[in-house]
């Protein structure tokens, strides 16, 4: 017991002087430690006032372009993600690999990987995650597992404090600091970790058992810029009421279909926020995660990219808790789409060296994947109000907005648009032979609205407080 106390003791002092702002400090111009900068107000003021006194002037022909705009932006959305899912059918989509295998690669020295958890004020899941990692398939004297937890989280200290640890797992306790966010935990976690390779698991995951050599035998079959081995994410508890349904199927669509046809394409992927394998020696050259940044995945993915390295899809299940009660859904959405917000300011500051490291495609997945999910969800509340009002009133003068090739691909937008989003659902859905989940699916323009809600509800917050962080509710599957 001495021995694990004085380890605990050791591994303190080191978080104790390791610095978790070390990206803020060293390159502020990737951090999202100042939201906005200078310029970006300026445009920003400008472009509101060009387009105030636009509407003044030449109020009909303004609001025409504007539509004109957006519709076109509909459209390129819509074959963008017929593209997207058609390039996840290609065999370079996702790295496989068999049991036979990896059954083939025994006897083997397996290289040592850290497994980071962070974990806030969730003394509910500790016994089980603990448990699952303890299970996966991987030598135990090759595991490296921290569970980062905050100084002042006393109930889940007591709680993974209550517990016989396993070999190779340590409790690393988090100075108290500005900002509370998880990338701040996992840059103090990176900084003490000891393995080749790096993963980060969410305190509620329950990952396959075998992910962690299928992560080691996909870096060791891929080229050398791969620095990420993205695992798939879906939920244990994808019945439990309509929203974890909806939930279950935007997640199947976008891990199964959409991240891979982006590895496909050569995209810039958004990592998601757990089961991110990766070079522990690159993640440390990037100086980690961005501690400002509340999605500081999607954040990091995008900066691999602009490094020159590239993110890979890999098959394999990590099974999470879908957020099932609406108040912390909206929460953890709201959080999400504003890192989106916040990391596309971040890349913007200087668009033009932003073209040069992506190069000039990927430049344009990134427009699409960060930006324009944000405008999406921002723009489509005004456009379903406009069908509204037009389908119910029928306004005089309503019509000259619409020119007629803008009105036809609005139509065409309205209906085969809104399929292939509900359609891509649907596939995902039947990809995880989730069938009972597919009629849910067709009620997806609810979920949209949601979205909506949250998107709107993340810029506001955006302005008024960045770096808040709103904490998903774990511990909430019914049992029984």
């Amino acid at each position: 017991m001495s021995d694990v106390t004085e380890q605990q003791g050791a591994s303190q002092r080191t978080a104790a002087s390791a610095d978790p702002l070390e990206l803020s400090r060293r390159r502020p111009d990737w951090s999202a430690s100042q939201p906005l900068t200078r310029t970006q107000k300026i445009v920003m003021v400008s472009l509101a006032a060009a387009l105030a006194a636009a509407f003044v002037v030449w109020p009909l022909k303004t609001a025409q372009g504007l539509i004109a705009v957006c519709t076109l932006f509909y459209v390129v959305m819509t074959l963008y993600k017929f593209v997207v899912i058609r390039a996840s059918l290609s065999p370079s989509a996702i790295l496989k690999f068999s049991a036979s295998e990896i059954a083939a690669q025994e006897p083997r020295a397996w290289p040592l990987f850290s497994l980071l958890v962070p974990m806030y004020k969730e003394p509910e899941t500790v016994k089980q995650m603990v448990a699952s990692l303890a299970a996966m398939d991987y030598p135990a004297d090759k595991k490296d597992v921290q569970i980062l937890l905050e100084a002042d989280d006393s109930v889940t200290l007591a709680a993974a404090r209550a517990l016989t640890m396993p070999p190779g797992f340590r409790v690393t306790e988090i100075p108290e600091s500005f900002p509370r966010t998880k990338p701040k935990a996992c840059n103090i976690g990176l900084h003490l970790a000891t393995g080749e390779y790096l993963v980060i698991y969410d305190a509620e995951d329950l990952p396959e058992k075998d992910q962690l050599k299928k992560a080691v035998m996909a870096f060791e079959a891929s080229p050398a810029n791969v620095a990420c081995v993205q695992s798939r994410l879906n939920y244990y508890n994808p019945r439990q009421n309509v929203l974890t349904r909806w939930f279950t199927a935007e997640y199947s669509a976008w891990f199964d279909l959409q991240l891979p046809g982006l590895a496909a394409l050569g995209a810039v992927i958004p990592l998601g926020g757990t089961s991110n394998h990766f070079k522990t020696r690159i993640l440390q050259e990037l100086m980690g995660w961005d501690a400002y940044n509340v999605t500081e995945d999607c954040d990091l993915g995008v900066r691999l990219g602009r490094a020159g390295y590239t993110t890979r899809m890999l098959e394999t299940t990590t099974w999470e808790e879908a957020c099932s009660v609406f108040q912390f859904w909206i929460k953890q959405r709201t959080r999400w789409q504003k890192g989106y917000i916040q990391t596309w300011f971040v890349h913007m500051r200087q668009p033009l060296k932003l073209v040069k490291e992506l190069g000039f495609v990927n430049f344009l997945h990134y427009q699409l994947l960060i930006g324009g999910v944000t405008f999406s969800v921002l723009v489509n509340p005004v456009f379903w109000a406009m069908a509204l009002v037009w389908f119910v009133f029928r306004p005089e003068g309503a019509a000259q907005m619409f020119p007629g090739p803008v009105f036809a691909a609005g139509a065409v937008c309205l209906f085969l648009g809104n399929f292939v989003f509900i359609y891509i659902n649907l596939l995902g859905c039947c990809k995880r032979k989730n069938d009972s989940l597919m009629w849910w699916a067709l009620l997806t323009p609810v979920y949209w609205m949601m979205m909506s809600y949250s998107g709107w509800r993340a810029v506001i917050q955006f302005f008024r407080d960045p770096f808040v962080w709103e904490k998903t509710q774990h511990g909430l599957v019914k049992k029984g």
